[in-house]
């Protein structure tokens, strides 16, 4: 009976895992969030205007909350344990960290250029 209750416990764990996927409406108006809460409590912002996000490319498991618009979102964020920023060189990724930091928010992490971030 344990090892039934275990694997039903696998199986539920694995299909909530692999349902965890990024919306693709609307990228670059901040419409785009993860589906479901991220089992690690992690998001992964690239700060770039939709422009740059749509035409240059981007990480699959990133979202585009451009810096512009960043402050729209913050109370959102508080929610996540660990915040990665990422945007063409890391100038403007700096910049939306100072100002999450400024809010209140900790974890936060400049990761420099979008293609340093690492999908899992």
């Amino acid at each position: 009976m344990k090892k039934l209750i275990f694997r039903l416990a696998a199986v539920i764990l694995a299909a909530v895992f692999f349902s965890c996927t990024n919306s693709n409406d609307a990228p670059g108006t901040g419409e785009t969030v993860p589906a479901a809460v991220p089992v690690s409590k992690t998001i992964n912002i690239d700060v770039r205007t939709a422009g740059e996000w749509i035409d240059d490319g981007h990480a699959n498991c990133s979202v585009n909350y451009p810096l512009a618009e960043l402050d729209k979102h913050v109370d959102a964020l508080r929610s996540y344990d660990k915040i990665i920023v990422v945007c063409r060189s890391g100038s403007r990724a700096e910049v939306a960290k100072e100002m999450l930091e400024q809010a209140g928010i900790k974890h936060v992490e400049n990761k420099g250029a979008w293609q340093n971030i690492e999908c899992k």
